[in-house]
């Protein structure tokens, strides 16, 4: 099959397209013909910082597609049905051989390349929010990184459950396209006080969670914006470096921190559920996830590129 793949840690240049052999399909493993992948952030961090578990290594979270084949256990799905597959590695190839417990079936009618958005960047947001973020009606929630694909996810959940959210993103003309995903107030990163912003638009009281989709030195300043009290949630680190929490600013700021790792929970029966649920929502236009560009399978140095530097609103997404 053709697939991409890399053998060592690096940027978009380690990645190689060509022929891979195909996967073998186990007792419990479902086979699926990829119609359209989803890159997702932890695929360009792993691709950065976690050594491939064997090599050549084919990378990618998720994709969607139909499946061609089942192996002798699996009762859940059949072939022919159309889905949205995860694992930790594996989807950027024309076919994905992933457990049984992490297909989710596709809504009938629904478009193969929405489905393909969905389970990781909505669940995380979802996740984030309520499952560990405990966020309720009334409260206020800081989305750091807005215009990406699980910060739109997460401003259009929390503004639904009926709180208060605060977005950043880079410049005037992507905070205004956020706003219209249900977002309260907008800060640009780059040239206002983010901290302050936040106290202004809280009474001075602070934000009572913060959605951390970036990562990096912008780190400081969220927990400044964070009341006292207050939830963090550890989500991505879209800027490419990973920043630490003292042990003293944790306890000064009496700050609850969560890591978030939704595909640690995918193959649970609550996660299904909850897919299937996230599925029927962007399904009926309840929940928006816009595609920022399309590539070929075979562009991925250039796709893997653009989500990594070009600031793409929404999700990338490459068809084979």
């Amino acid at each position: 099959m053709k697939a991409a793949w890399y053998s060592e840690n690096g940027g978009p240049e380690v990645l190689h397209y060509g022929e891979v052999a195909d996967p073998v399909v186990g007792a419990r493993s479902v086979l699926v013909r990829v119609a359209w992948i989803s890159i997702e952030g932890g695929d360009l961090l792993n691709r950065v910082h976690t050594p491939p578990a064997r090599v050549p290594f084919v990378p990618g979270y998720q994709a969607s597609g139909e499946v061609v084949a089942v192996g002798d256990e699996v009762s859940r799905v059949r072939v022919g049905d159309r889905v949205v597959a995860f694992d930790w590695g594996g989807s950027h190839a024309e076919l994905f051989c992933v457990p049984e417990h992490y297909v989710y079936p596709v809504p009938e009618g629904m478009d193969l390349q929405a489905a393909a958005t969905v389970p990781v960047a909505v669940g995380t947001a979802f996740d984030a929010l309520f499952t560990y973020g405990g966020l309720r009606g009334g409260e206020t929630v800081l989305v750091q990184g807005a215009a990406g694909g699980v910060g739109l996810a997460a401003v259009q959940l929390a503004s639904a459950a009926g709180a208060v959210v605060i977005g950043t993103a880079a410049g005037a003309e992507r905070l205004e396209r956020v706003r219209g995903f249900g977002m309260a107030h907008g800060i640009d990163y780059r040239s206002e006080d983010i901290a302050a912003r936040c106290r202004e638009v809280t009474g001075g009281k602070g934000v009572d969670l913060v959605l951390d989709l970036a990562g990096g030195r912008g780190k400081d300043a969220l927990v400044a914006a964070l009341r006292g009290h207050g939830r963090y949630a550890v989500i991505g680190a879209a800027e490419g470096t990973l920043p630490s929490f003292g042990f003293f600013e944790m306890i000064r700021k009496a700050m609850q921190v969560t890591g978030i790792s939704f595909g640690r929970d995918m193959h649970t029966e609550r996660v299904r559920g909850l897919v299937a649920d996230l599925l029927a929502r962007v399904a009926e236009g309840r929940l928006r996830m816009p595609v920022a560009h399309v590539f070929a399978l075979s562009e991925v140095r250039e796709a893997h590129r653009f989500v990594a530097e070009g600031h793409p609103f929404g999700r990338v997404v490459m068809a084979v």
